[in-house]
């Protein structure tokens, strides 16, 4: 049991009125780490397999722990929060316990309009706060859009693209009365290539990922809503992350999966993109379900209180993935603020926050300076993106997009119109179309095969199911939980109800009828062989449409549990592939998927003249590929990932089965930052085509690499306290004051309420064993709200301040030397020098737009963090002392330009209590 693991409260337990008994549990401290640098499992160390596949059977991860952090810290309006943290003091302060108890608690699964929604506060005229899914549309409602997934859009390498992607979703969310959009993701970064949600994030490489959060966060805020980061932390698989799925799917495991990871890896991996969220101003953070080291990552009081709200100095509320926490005033120590969707498991009624945390209050297990802190994040949050200035009523339901329902689904109460049917596409399908054509990745184009022209063409022929329509209708399968028709997005909570699909058979159809007067046939059988080799045989171009699908655990799809099985084309694509190109020399392939598919086996075929990687490219998909391939957008997109030759190239892999007879399943990332093209770098394999490759109708030149030097301040480590934590408003009453109304108040069953029952507390939590204070299990120091050390690498959102100091700025010239306008994203990537760091990691991009001929300068500032390596031992970014290289390309492997560099003009080390 990991240290934080505080047994799960309730179990066997069930209160009066529908509430959970137990508040508290004993801890056990067998496991403790040390209270040192050294705290984190394999210090300074990897397990470099070299051929590794499974990565599972790595002994030394079964008894790692996670060190207690306390007390959780309170936020302070540092970096651009101040105004907001004075806007939710005021409010703040006017609040109850219940009150402030409300906002924190959701009011349970189908209680209200939103998939989670908060309690309100009528006395002062505040709705309850509507947090709605997905991070790539509104999901569950209609007169929305479906935008392209992360992992697509990531393809673009496009800043502009990610703000105003995420600025529109942002507006559509707002207008449909949300408060909060349950996205961006930036995890699971995607560590293993068949992960099921790698769609959803945007890239394994952090640098990547961390730019297009911020972005996409800038765009939805700005639109005013909050923006919900996720999954945190080490979520990077679905297998096994919850005991009732597993158990579902016929695996006997008493607990979930713990994730296992050094010191080194989080903060050089998969911490990375969660600083450049924070540091973005992100609203909230939602924690994940399975164990980081060994202790859940809702009450995970190392990855919540230190690392994200301290060394991150993360200023925003952090709630739960839906039925991820574990326990009641053990989380609220351990960081988390917001309890999602309420019940502790779906439809119970049942609360670990609600009634329980207005008893700890008053029994004193729950300081009342850490409630204000979760009522304070929330609300400065809530200001910090204009909420009160930009909220409308909500005007859908989650449940149903009939516009007569149930207010109330869970109890079937309050029957009324709960649908206005409001429209908030405005423009945006156009955007969506310009987005997935600039994320589309030209992979291959021999014989000039590319851009076709409609008028030129004699006898089209288009092929696959991944073409053509759901016969059940585009959202025929709830939450998209099915491969039918051509693939827009994965399945799982991260989807959105289409308003329309434009398929790629109907969308080329529509180019030859109204450019050219060829024939246009298509073929959406996959197994149709003898139809399909006639009608290739006959076609002077043959597109061939294949996928490959994936998504969210609670859904299996042709036995593939979320996480993909293999990086196989689904539907026999290969198959449907070699059939068509054995007849037709000018075979074009285009693949949607969500991450990397195999391709060796077609990839060399001579008749496959042109591979194309479209992605999960939303409502536009058929639009947006036939600008492509006709050529009014030159496809300048590169890959956010690497496509190896076999699976096993990669150094991870998906935990398929418990390997810890039937307990925690335990996966060990012993390949350390050695993920995608930094491990076929670290091992020399060669892939089918590299990170950050992509073709043009045109090509490229680089020149004149330059690297200017700035003279920066000398570092120093933040070596100040904080302040001490603030009790804001009125103190907690008596049992008698927070008793259930009895006047004017119709009580919801199964809704989730902060009252209490009875003014004797232990009769109110429903067991005699609780309702009064005990110190026993109480982790040291987590009362304790006097000044603390802020950690070394902390002082501001994001980390260090002086760590986005720019060091370096990098400039070469890039050229265009074919015949028609293109965009080409410049590369930047950084060699560390040490002998445990990547050959090569990513450190920059800008895409250009250049006409025939043009010469353009790519120019990329590197900061201090960007060229500084995680130092256990003194818990903090250094500058080693091996030589550094900085390389400027088209790609992860092909990198013309290279100059080594000094670090002399950074400074380094010290100590200073004024920073």
């Amino acid at each position: 049991m990991g240290n934080d693991d505080i047994h799960r409260e309730g179990e066997g337990f069930i209160a009066l009125f529908g509430f959970l008994t137990v508040l508290f549990s004993q801890q056990t401290y067998a496991q403790q780490l040390p209270q040192g640098p050294d705290q984190a499992p394999f210090p300074n160390s990897y397990y470099p397999f070299a051929s590794l596949v499974n990565i599972t059977s790595v002994p030394q991860g079964y008894n790692i722990t996670s060190p207690p952090k306390y007390p959780s810290p309170w936020m302070d309006g540092s970096g651009d929060w101040g105004w907001a943290y004075k806007k939710a003091e005021e409010f703040v302060s006017k609040l109850t316990i219940p009150e402030k108890v409300n906002l924190t608690t959701g009011g349970g699964w189908q209680s209200d309009s939103c998939v989670g929604q908060t309690g309100s506060i009528p006395r002062l005229g505040f709705r309850s706060l509507c947090l709605q899914d997905s991070p790539l549309g509104v999901r569950d409602t209609d007169y929305n859009s479906v935008f392209p997934a992360g992992g697509t859009v990531a393809a673009s390498f496009d800043r502009n693209i990610w703000w105003q992607r995420g600025h529109a979703m942002g507006s559509e969310f707002r207008d449909k009365g949300a408060d909060a959009q349950l996205g961006p993701v930036v995890g699971p970064l995607g560590r293993s290539p068949e992960d099921r949600r790698m769609w959803e994030g945007f890239s394994p490489d952090p640098w990547l990922t961390g730019q297009a959060g911020a972005q996409t966060i800038y765009g939805m805020q700005s639109a005013g809503v909050m923006a919900t980061l996720k999954h945190f932390i080490l979520n990077e698989q679905e297998h096994f992350r919850q005991l009732g799925e597993a158990h579902q799917f016929g695996y006997n495991i008493t607990e979930v999966l713990s994730s296992n990871v050094d010191d080194t890896t989080m903060h050089e991996l998969y911490l990375w993109p969660f600083a450049d969220a924070v540091r973005a101003g992100v609203a909230s953070v939602m924690c994940s379900y399975q164990r980081v080291n060994n202790s859940a990552a809702c009450q995970n009081s190392y990855t919540l209180n230190y690392l994200l709200k301290g060394e991150l100095g993360f200023q925003g509320f952090v709630m739960s993935d839906w039925q991820a926490q574990k326990s009641g005033v053990s989380s609220a120590l351990a960081g988390m603020d917001m309890a999602m969707p309420g019940d502790t498991l779906f439809a119970t009624g049942n609360a670990f926050y609600g009634t329980n945390s207005t008893i700890a209050i008053l029994n004193g297990t729950l300081p009342q300076w850490r409630l204000d802190d979760m009522a304070m994040r929330i609300m400065a949050a809530y200001y910090y993106v204009g909420r009160d200035k930009h909220q409308v009523p909500i005007n859908f339901n989650s449940w149903t997009t009939d516009t007569d329902g149930y207010i109330h689904l869970i109890s079937k109460t309050g029957y009324g119109k709960v649908n206005d049917h409001v429209d908030v596409r405005g423009n945006h399908g156009k955007l969506i179309r310009d987005f997935a054509a600039r994320s589309t990745v030209l992979l291959k184009n021999t014989n000039n095969t590319l851009p076709l022209k409609a008028c030129d063409e004699k006898f089209t022929a288009v092929f696959g199911s991944d073409a053509g329509n759901n016969p059940d209708g585009p959202n025929g399968c709830s939450d998209r939980g099915c491969d039918q028709g051509t693939l827009g997005e994965g399945w799982g909570s991260g989807t959105a109800n289409y308003p329309y699909l434009i398929t790629p058979l109907d969308a080329i159809s529509n180019k030859v009828h109204d450019e050219g007067n060829g024939i246009i046939q298509g073929i959406t059988n996959d197994t149709a062989t003898s139809q399909i080799s006639a009608l290739a045989s006959q076609a002077s171009v043959a597109i061939v449409f294949v996928n490959s699908d994936s998504g969210e655990g609670y859904i299996s799809v042709d036995g593939n549990e979320g996480d993909r099985n293999n990086l196989t084309l689904w539907h026999s694509g290969e198959d449907l592939i070699k059939t068509v190109a054995a007849q037709n020399n000018r075979t074009i392939v285009v693949i949607h998927s969500g991450g990397p598919v195999l391709v060796d086996t077609f990839k060399d075929h001579p008749n496959v003249t042109a591979i194309v990687w479209a992605g999960m490219p939303g409502q536009e998909s058929g639009n947006s590929i036939v600008d492509v391939l006709y050529g009014k957008v030159n496809p300048g997109a590169k890959l956010p990932f690497t496509m190896g030759s076999e699976r096993q190239e990669y150094t991870t892999d998906i935990l398929y089965q418990p390997n810890n007879g039937e307990l925690s399943p335990q996966d060990n990332f012993g390949e350390g930052k050695f993920i995608d093209y930094r491990g076929f770098d670290r091992y020399n394999k060669t892939p089918e085509y590299e990170f950050g490759y992509g073709l043009s109708y045109t090509t490229f030149e680089y020149s004149n690499l330059q690297v200017d030097c700035h003279q920066i301040a000398q570092y120093y480590p933040t070596n100040r306290k904080s302040k001490k934590a603030p009790t804001i408003g009125r103190k907690p009453g008596t049992a008698e004051d927070y008793l259930y109304p009895t006047e004017n108040f119709d009580r919801v069953q199964l809704y989730i309420y902060p009252y209490l029952n009875s003014t004797d507390l232990k009769a109110s939590a429903g067991n005699a064993d609780y309702g009064e204070k005990s110190e026993d299990w109480l982790p040291p120091l987590s009362q304790d709200g006097s000044p603390y050390e802020l950690p070394p690498a902390g002082g501001s959102p994001g980390g260090n301040a002086q760590l986005w100091d720019v060091a370096y700025t990098v400039t070469a010239q890039v050229k265009n030397t074919g015949q028609v306008e293109g965009d080409e994203v410049a590369q930047l990537y950084v060699s560390l020098g040490g002998p445990l760091d990547p050959p090569r990691v990513l450190r920059g991009f800008d895409r250009l737009t250049l006409a025939p001929g043009e010469t353009k300068t790519f120019t990329a500032n590197l900061t201090r963090r960007d060229v500084s390596n995680w130092d256990p031992a003194s818990q903090n970014w250094i500058i080693s002392d091996h030589q550094k290289t900085i390389y400027v390309g088209a790609s992860s492997r092909k990198l013309p330009l290279h100059q080594e560099f000094s670090t002399s003009n950074i400074g380094g080390g010290g100590d200073d209590s004024s920073n």
